[in-house]
């Protein structure tokens, strides 16, 4: 027998299963060999999410192409302990540093240290390792060692020593505090342990907590900071997210159910959601891909937008089988209205996601990457899946006439409910030219406050996490004690083979420390140029009147054999000037790098050059360029495919200003809510807007679709908008609830970056889902005036958008 022939379908008579499109046909006429295929892949990729991982790379986390970084790359063998590394402090709040058994713990401790995998042990200092000295002035000359010698008993003679030692070891701010109760173990890291593999930040910070936890006692603090020690926190705090993922299920199963009062197809959403991120985080391990702190957030927007579409589809279900229609057929029919709007709303949302990887940073590139897997997927489990597993158990008779409650009272003579008559105000005169300047004031405060928006941090210590958070508390404890933050900004000094101590060479490098000195936000300095003075100072009997670089070539190389290597490398041709600075704040970054351009622009020459950057601070102050010059690309791209989207869509470059205005106002007063809020542009905020933008035009494609359809048809402007409401402009403002919930439970998270996003995510949904029914009626009210668009035919989105228009073809189809 032929399969394709009509078959008999209860409520709405013989249905040809041969009618809609190809892909229509496929799907539902084989439907229980696509669920199958969707069941073998959802356990398929369920297990491959087992092998996940989550961890951070420090190269992924730089801008690698930006010419900083480039430069620091190039020296990195030669400047080791300037990239990633751990400070860990060690205090006696008892007393000093001059106690025998603190000093007997500190020497445990840096041993346990020195054994940890990726640990760069050439380049380890504490006062426990030889290469912290000792330099002293004698009547024979200079005269130094090692900070402890290496005949150290704990005895007073010995611990009188060492405290002579430490006051001329010039360590005091350095490894030693200034109250001299706490010291310093500095410890560079590999990015790969000697097996070979990746770094393991979580690994790491769990072997430094549990010998912070075996160490540490009432006469004992440790207080650790660092990338690594940064990032382990991190995905520490990460785990807590997974309770505050549950809750986001519980409150948007919650919201949809109210709206739908169906147990059976608000489980079925929250299923195919829940689907889609279980194939996206099995598809990760697949390509390649790990979770970091930054891209972790992913999977829950991509269920949070999956609830949204999904609340559309259901909503289109539930209206055709409340007209009558068997459960298959509006199934068929939904698919057939919403495939297309529904797959051009998340190719826009995929256009907000690839639009970062403009961006030159791996973490965004591969945030970009894996948010566009999770897009791709929803395509099959939320507009596929979910209208075959909705033929099959359909709705609640009661969930079917509730979702055609206005147009049932419409068609019984009752007035319009109460909102809907509101809404429609903005499609009149008054209160659209009311919207519209009000809008336009926003607009004008929101740019003049966002031109103070920042590139960068702008508090002290981690930004990334709260301000009570131990990794914050021990920062603060770093600059207390040693008389600055642990941010160092190091200028790169090329010179000729064997040239580095030349005359010329170095009085350049010495006029350049002196001016870093008086900038606000330096603390101090260190060169090979401030050496060779102090040394001349030594060599003079200590007087401060020989404080001064002498041109006395013998001298010069004489004090550079014996000056550490850090200051200068093996081959003579690169000195390092460091620069210690009290925070790495965006206005300290700008102001530093500004000088330093300024000065190289008059100094360089074909034999010396002074290149940026390395350390800590330097390669923030990398990163905040990168974000600067990325954050208004970004935006123009991310509009123009936006704009281009919406043209091919409506075909009106009016409709499209109609949707793209909105968008636009939510992002100037999302920048100024960052101002507001003190957040700065960053890594971790830089791709909010974009996303806000990318998802946030899903609204306007939903109702513009069918107000325009109605516009050609030769409605009204306000029975066109009303139309619109009551068929998706009420599950638009469904999706700008879920969505806000949805990122907005991130706002109780232990990681500051990612309450941050939760807020201004939550924040442009809301806006956006405002801007899509109050300000895009009140613009179409201006721009497309019901003359214009009578004659004009309908496009295929919009003849298939709304079940109004195409309920009487459609019946007639299911009845032939």
């Amino acid at each position: 027998m032929n399969s394709t022939r009509p078959t008999p379908l209860p409520d709405s008579g013989p249905f040809d299963p041969r009618s809609g499109s190809l892909v229509e046909r496929a799907l539902f006429n084989h439907r229980h060999w696509v669920l199958l295929l969707c069941l073998v892949t959802t356990v398929l990729l369920g297990w491959q999410s087992s092998r996940l991982e989550l961890n951070a790379s420090f190269e992924k986390m730089i801008p690698t192409g930006h010419p900083y970084i480039a430069n620091y790359l190039a020296n990195q063998k030669e400047l080791s302990g300037l990239g990633n590394t751990l400070r860990i402090a060690v205090a006696n709040p008892k007393g000093d540093i001059y106690d025998a058994g603190y000093l007997q713990t500190l020497q445990a401790l840096s041993d346990r240290i020195y054994l940890l995998p990726g640990v760069d042990r050439a380049y380890m200092k504490s006062l426990w390792t030889p290469a912290t000295r000792w330099v002293s002035v004698t009547e024979e000359g200079l005269d130094g060692g090692p900070v402890i010698p290496d005949d150290y008993d704990g005895s007073p003679r010995a611990l009188a020593e060492l405290r002579r030692n430490v006051q001329l070891s010039n360590e005091i701010g350095q490894l030693v505090a200034f109250d001299q109760r706490s010291s310093i173990i500095y410890v560079p890291l590999l990015a790969r342990t000697p097996d070979g593999e990746p770094l393991d930040y979580a690994t790491l910070a769990a072997q430094l907590e549990a010998l912070r936890a075996e160490f540490q006692s009432d006469s004992l603090d440790i207080h650790i900071t660092g990338f690594a020690k940064k990032v382990g926190d991190l995905i520490e705090g990460l785990e807590q997210i997974l309770l505050f993922f549950a809750v986001a299920i519980l409150i948007t199963t919650a919201v949809l159910y109210g709206y739908t009062r169906c147990v059976r197809s608000t489980l079925l959403v929250v299923f195919c959601s829940l689907v889609a991120v279980v194939w996206q985080l099995g598809l990760l391990p697949v390509l390649g891909y790990q979770l970091d702190p930054y891209s972790v957030l992913v999977p829950f927007l991509v269920f949070a937008i999956g609830m949204s579409h999904g609340a559309q589809k259901m909503n289109g279900i539930m209206q055709d089988i409340g007209r009558g229609m068997h459960r298959v057929v509006a199934a068929r029919f939904t698919f057939r209205r919403l495939f297309l709007a529904g797959l051009t709303a998340l190719l826009c949302d995929a256009v907000g996601f690839a639009v970062l990887m403009i961006i030159q940073i791996q973490v965004i590139q591969d945030l970009a990457i894996i948010a566009s897997i999770g897009v791709a997927v929803l395509i099959f489990t939320n507009l596929i899946l979910l209208p075959v597993l909705l033929s099959y158990v359909g709705v609640s008779p009661r969930a079917a006439e509730l979702s055609l409650k206005s147009e049932r009272a419409e068609e019984g003579g009752q007035a319009r409910h109460p909102f809907w008559r509101f809404l429609d105000l903005f499609t009149r005169k008054p209160w659209a030219a009311i919207c519209v300047g009000v809008s336009l004031v926003m607009a004008v405060l929101g740019f003049m406050v966002s031109l103070h928006l920042a590139i960068g941090d702008l508090d002290a210590g981690a930004p990334e996490l709260r301000p009570d958070s131990r990794y914050n508390l021990d920062d603060a404890f770093m600059t207390r004690s040693y008389g600055a933050s642990s941010d160092l900004f190091a200028i790169m000094v090329r010179t000729p083979d064997s040239a580095c101590a030349r005359y010329d060479i170095l009085r350049k490098v010495d006029e350049l420390d002196w001016q870093l000195r008086s900038l606000p936000g330096v603390d101090s300095t260190n060169s090979l140029a401030l050496l060779n003075r102090r040394m001349l100072v030594g060599l003079s009997e200590g007087s401060p009147k020989w404080y001064e670089l002498q041109n006395n070539q013998a001298m010069l190389n004489m004090i550079t054999a014996s000056a550490p290597r850090g200051l200068y490398n093996e081959s003579c041709n690169l000195l390092t000037l460091y620069v210690y600075l009290t925070d790495h704040k965006a206005e300290t970054l700008t102001r530093l790098v500004d000088h330093v351009e300024a000065f190289a622009a008059a100094n360089d020459t074909d034999e010396v050059k002074f290149q940026l950057a390395a350390g800590n601070a330097g390669i923030e102050a990398a990163t905040n360029i990168v974000v600067r010059e990325a954050n208004r690309e970004m935006l123009f791209w991310v509009y123009g495919a936006v704009i281009l989207l919406c043209l091919v869509t409506f075909r009106s470059w009016r409709a499209t200003l109609c949707a793209v205005i909105p968008l636009m106002l939510t992002s100037i007063l999302c920048e100024a809510l960052m101002v507001g809020l003190g957040i700065g542009v960053k890594v971790a905020t830089l791709p909010v807007i974009a996303l806000g933008v990318g998802i946030g035009v899903d609204y306007a494609l939903y109702v513009m679709s069918i107000l325009l359809g109605h516009l050609r048809q030769g409605a009204s402007l306000s029975e066109a908008y009303y139309r619109a409401l009551v068929s998706t402009g009420k599950v638009v403002m469904l999706t700008g609830i879920t969505l806000a919930i949805g990122v907005g439970t991130w706002m109780l998270s232990p990681i500051k970056f990612q309450a941050d996003m939760g807020v201004l995510l939550a924040f442009m949904f809301v806006w956006n889902m405002v801007g899509a029914l109050v300000v895009l009626p009140a613009l179409a009210y201006f721009l497309l005036p019901a003359r214009r668009l009578e004659r004009q035919a309908l496009s295929p989105t919009e003849r298939c958008a709304d079940p109004a228009m195409t309920e009487r073809p459609l019946l007639r189809a299911a009845t032939r």
